[in-house]
């Protein structure tokens, strides 16, 4: 070969590898900045609206929560919520022109059909027709979601309910009051649902939000169960004698008192302290026997500063969960702080948890000290409704030891059949809690909290965490009523098939 023909199929060569450079580079790296940019939305908003996306299905009878339906307009396919606000939380929303949220988000590229499974369908959209993305069944119970909704939206304007399996993680509600519609929000006349986006996030009661995961609340004396777990942990025991009376005043600190109607004596045991919610007694035990630093570790074991939380599949992902915190509970010379330590023994000081966070406590409880990671996505369908995933429940974690964790589950079944969980109480189950009055601090009304859980045939089939915000007096009562009904739901439901 001569040299100018050499020259020349060396410049060829270096052409196409520079050719094939930079193809790599558009497709490895540069791919989505193209996609999302401003100059090419309208072409990916008609792409993606060309396929189907898959439906979002709940309960035993397969419920469609979200739906794709066909329209004659250059976006083929509108999603829609047939049941309204009743799913809108969880099951989320999915807009032409803002991100999607909830499950919609979180399983984004399934339902669209943009997995990794969907590779062989997306090839045949450049030979045929478009395809239908994937197929989402959730962990969700009808009856049990229904029962939470209707129960909250009548007692409160702003609150939430969890409800989950304590033997699995799997999540059996999960509802925020106030509701919405996300049906504005999916039009295809982007000044409508920009409008009505703009009109719920202007809205002070903040109906976009997610209380049930995406906020944190001080739980008041439902924090006892872990000062009590502490405390077994330490040696204790449900017989041991604590110093209750009507007022404590720890070191350098201002008094604490008990509730209105909380009789709790000068001599008082650990059980008897938890069944009627006696503050004194455990705001002493935290500060002058266990010590800050057992009340954080008790704390962490259920959950509490874990920020890398979600719930979604129980292998990770999915819709991130607002970290559940105690606050600092030294002083700066890295010694206790008395005051604070004593106030957060009862939830209050700069403790706050979600009611996520309540609900697996109760749950860790009933089922042995092993708490499962909460999961939503019970299986995955492709376009052909084939299962291309199941859920494997996951441990999270195990904070207490089996013998301790049978220990307070007693001990709360006692709040509830000779405490102040009375109202929570059902037919044909064992049910445990710990009910919850906390200060919010200025004119605010106190938040009202339950959590338990129920039993069946020696069985944990369900664990319940109910907030009413600022309900003021009498509302940990109702969190109890409200709570026993949906266990009763959540019951009635595993029993039915």
């Amino acid at each position: 070969m001569n040299a100018p023909l050499r020259r020349i199929g060396i410049l060829v060569m270096v052409l196409f590898g520079l050719l094939f450079a930079n193809l790599n580079w558009v497709q490895a790296y540069k791919a989505d900045e193209y996609r999302t940019s401003e100059y090419n939305t309208g072409r990916v908003q008609v792409a993606e609206y060309r396929r189907e996306r898959g439906p979002i299905l709940v309960g035993r009878d397969a419920i469609v929560a979200a739906v794709s339906e066909e329209t004659d307009g250059r976006l083929r396919f509108r999603r829609t919520y047939p049941e309204e606000e009743r799913w809108a939380h969880v099951v989320g929303y999915k807009p032409v022109l803002i991100g999607p949220a909830g499950l919609e988000q979180a399983e984004n590229d399934f339902l669209a059909g943009n997995a990794d499974q969907f590779f062989v369908d997306r090839i045949w959209d450049l030979f045929g027709g478009p395809s239908v993305g994937g197929t989402i069944q959730t962990t969700l119970s009808r009856p049990a979601q229904q029962t939470a909704y209707e129960l909250l939206r009548d007692a409160t304007d702003k609150g939430a309910v969890v409800a989950l399996d304590p033997r699995t993680g799997a999540v059996q509600a999960m509802v925020s009051a106030p509701s919405f519609d996300p049906n504005p929000l999916a039009s295809h006349d982007t000044g409508a649902a920009a409008a009505a986006y703009a009109e719920l996030s202007e809205d002070e009661d903040k109906p976009l939000l997610n209380r049930a995961v995406s906020e944190r609340f001080p739980p008041g004396s439902v924090f006892k169960v872990i000062d009590t777990a502490a405390a077994l942990q330490a040696g204790m025991g449900p017989d041991t004698e604590l110093v209750g009376g009507a007022e404590y005043t720890p070191e350098t600190g201002g008094p604490i008192g008990n509730a209105p109607g909380v009789v709790c004596p000068g001599e008082i045991t650990l059980e008897q302290s938890l069944v009627v919610s006696c503050n004194t007694a455990f705001s002493r035990l935290a500060a002058e026997e266990l010590g800050a630093a057992a009340l954080q570790e008790s704390a962490a074991g259920f959950g509490f500063g874990d920020d890398e939380l979600t719930v979604g599949r129980p292998d990770g992902g999915g819709i991130p969960v607002a970290t559940s915190v105690t606050g600092d509970l030294q002083r700066e010379d890295g010694q206790d702080d008395p005051p604070t330590v004593a106030q957060s023994a009862i939830g209050q000081a700069s403790v706050a948890m979600t009611p996520l966070q309540g609900a697996l406590l109760a749950a860790t409880v009933a089922n042995g000290g092993v708490q499962m990671q909460p999961y939503l996505v019970e299986q995955l369908q492709d376009a052909d409704l084939r299962p291309v995933y199941r859920a494997e429940p996951a441990e999270l974690r195990r904070p207490l030891p089996a013998e301790a964790a049978e220990t307070l589950r007693d001990m709360m079944v006692g709040v509830v059949t000779g405490g102040t969980g009375g109202n929570a109480a059902i037919s044909g189950a064992v049910v445990g809690g710990k009910t919850g009055t906390a200060e919010t601090g200025g004119d605010g009304a106190d938040h009202g909290w339950f959590v338990g859980f129920a039993i069946v045939d020696g069985e944990p089939v369900s664990a319940v965490a109910v907030l009413l915000e600022n309900a003021g007096s009498g509302g940990s009562s109702e969190a109890a009523r409200i709570a026993g009904q949906v266990l009763q739901a959540a019951i009635g439901d595993q029993g039915s098939g």
